[in-house]
């Protein structure tokens, strides 16, 4: 009677028994002949494995690993030598050469559409040179307001009006009074743009990011406008609304039979017509500063434009850019946050970042100091006796009244910084047996996770604060190393021209700003609640410290090199969200 095997309490079938040698011959030269293609090939006395050989084999083995390749290249994702890949799981991976596959490569967030808002300006209306150069500063001002609150400003002219099929027709009525003509002009520059949203160049987003009115402007339906709209208060300073009822509102207003004496296109629908075709509705966040409101409101600066026309225009725009800069004010009760982790030896880390806390922290010049923007009668005008609060915090706080400035140091600068006054370098046993690993990390988000908590958690929570949508908007983080180190195009950032550096008090509080050459503010004043104060004589070696550890960042030299890399491969959450922030500010840029 033949055998009966037993496999884990089951009886093996009399087949596969017989088979069993078979099988495990077969996997046996399987195990020997992956051995020998996976063994080094080069070690003398060794049985060689040929390259073709051995890359035929690679593709039928079973136990490769899977092919990874890095992401392709993205239209505009390289600036000034730092590049990015942006991609929608930006907040699902702590570190970016998971998905990038470059070290220098960081994993940023989608960047959102920002919809076209439309103004008309004809330049060649004759005028002379200094109301054209004053009607520029004000465009400029219009086009930076909106750019601060997410939409793409265009300036439309007379060129885009031409090309709409209808200019032909607005030039057969020449009984049009020239206003009229002018009004239809800029609606027939819209229409060829296909719609979408059109603002008077004296119309300003005059709100909080996430008010009700510039949301919807900003995520209406991809930017597609389903229905005519204008609101209250602003007559002809904004409207928004599709293709097709742009056109018919020009063919109503074309065919009136009162052009002579009607000067703007709102006049010119019937208004049986207009409540079919407009929509009308209500806000609290865009301002217009038309002829009739600015009389009414700011008679001084109206006065100095039927005056003097350029210099008046002035007066307006410093009006409006200090009414931009109060409202931004208002929405951070609490002042601003120069964050400063490991305060004992970052004061002159955080120099400049003070410094721009301090200048967007007084009043900007303007005719009318007391004065409110027309959407608001109960605004809180800036006043420069009690200018906003300056704090310094160790810790990131995640407060919608707070408004942050951060300096992310890279860890070279970190690890320089922290030897003091004990050394002027770093060197590699140091940095192993005695430097914490992501010290500045750890710190900043002290507040947020206690400790025990992991690196990753800690980056992908940093980058939420410094990218996320919500949070962008009530911060700028930009890196210890960049030259200059305040990004130059802060305005544009903000909305408003950012008060520059006036004359600097003993006690390291700015003075109202005055013209003259910038010059360098003192070291920010520490405060004892934030963390240990540093001692004179080692305050003083920071800047030299600074200005080498700027040196050593961008160095090519090899042993400068090898020990940079030590000292990332240390710090790998620091260098990430160095590289992270440097990224970051580079695509606004870029």
């Amino acid at each position: 009677m033949p055998k009966q095997y037993v496999v884990l309490g089951r009886p093996v079938p009399p087949g596969l028994a017989r088979r069993a040698p078979v099988l495990l011959a077969g996997l046996a030269i399987f195990a020997v002949v992956s051995l020998f293609f996976t063994v080094p090939t080069q070690t003398a006395g060794r049985f060689h494995i040929p390259k073709s050989l051995k890359s035929k084999w690679s593709k039928l083995d079973p136990f490769k690993p899977p092919a990874h390749e890095p992401p392709p290249k993205q239209a505009n994702d390289t600036y000034n030598g730092m590049s990015w890949y942006s991609d929608w799981k930006w907040l699902n991976n702590p570190f970016s050469s998971t998905i990038t596959l470059d070290e220098n490569r960081s994993l940023l967030p989608v960047l959102k559409r920002r919809p076209p808002i439309y103004c008309y300006y004809d330049h060649t209306v004759d005028k002379d040179e200094e109301t054209k150069d004053a009607e520029s500063d004000l465009l400029l001002t219009w086009r930076r307001a909106w750019w601060a609150q997410g939409f793409k400003p265009v300036i439309l002219g007379p060129e885009e009006a031409t090309h709409n099929p209808m200019y032909d027709e607005l030039q057969t009525k020449t009984e049009f009074d020239p206003g009229l003509k002018t009004a239809i002009m800029q609606w027939l520059a819209w229409e060829n743009m296909g719609g979408g949203l059109l603002s008077h160049y004296l119309a300003f987003p005059m709100g909080a990011h996430n008010a009700p009115l510039l949301t919807w402007l900003r995520e209406g339906d991809r930017g597609e406008y389903p229905k005519l709209t204008r609101w209250e208060g602003l007559d002809g300073g904004l409207f928004a609304g599709p293709k097709t009822d742009i056109a018919a509102a020009i063919k109503l207003a074309m065919a009136t039979t009162n052009g002579n004496s009607t000067k703007d296109l709102l006049s010119a629908i019937p208004a049986d017509k207009d409540k079919e075709l407009f929509t009308l509705d209500t806000q609290k966040s865009v301002a217009f500063y038309d002829a009739k409101t600015v009389q009414a409101k700011y008679p001084k600066v109206a006065d100095e434009i039927s005056k003097s026309g350029a210099p008046g225009l002035r007066q307006l725009n410093q009006l409006v850019n200090a009414h931009l800069h109060a409202t931004w004010m208002s929405q951070f009760p609490e002042g601003i946050a120069v964050l400063k982790p490991l305060p004992e030896h970052t004061t002159y880390l955080i120099a400049p970042a003070y410094e721009l806390a301090q200048r967007l922290s007084h009043c900007p010049e303007t005719p009318m100091p007391a004065s409110c923007p027309p959407n608001n009668n109960k605004c809180s005008p800036c006043v420069s006796a009690h200018p906003m609060k300056i704090s310094t915090p160790f810790r990131y706080r995640n407060q919608s009244g707070l408004f942050t400035l951060g300096t992310v140091p890279h860890p070279y600068t970190t690890a320089l910084l922290s030897q003091i006054p004990h050394s002027d370098r770093v060197s590699i046993p140091w940095l192993v047996r005695s430097s914490p690993r992501d010290p500045w990390l750890v710190a900043a988000t002290k507040e947020i996770y206690t400790t025990g908590v992991s690196a990753s958690t800690r980056v992908l929570r940093l980058k939420e604060a410094i990218a996320s949508e919500t949070s962008a908007t009530r911060s700028l983080w930009f890196s210890a190393e960049r030259d200059p180190p305040i990004p130059d195009d802060v305005d544009w950032r903000f909305g408003f021209v950012v008060p520059r550096n006036g004359t600097w008090a003993e006690d390291g509080r700015s003075e109202t700003p005055v013209p003259g050459p910038e010059r360098r503010p003192p070291p920010p004043p520490a405060d004892p609640k934030d963390g240990p104060l540093p001692k004179k004589e080692e305050l003083e070696m920071e800047p030299g410290l600074l200005k080498k550890a700027r040196e050593y960042v961008k160095s090519k030299e090899k042993a400068d090199v090898r020990v940079r890399d030590a000292v990332e491969a240390w710090n790998l959450a620091d260098t990430e969200i160095w590289r992270f922030t440097r990224a970051f500010l580079a695509r606004r840029r870029g």
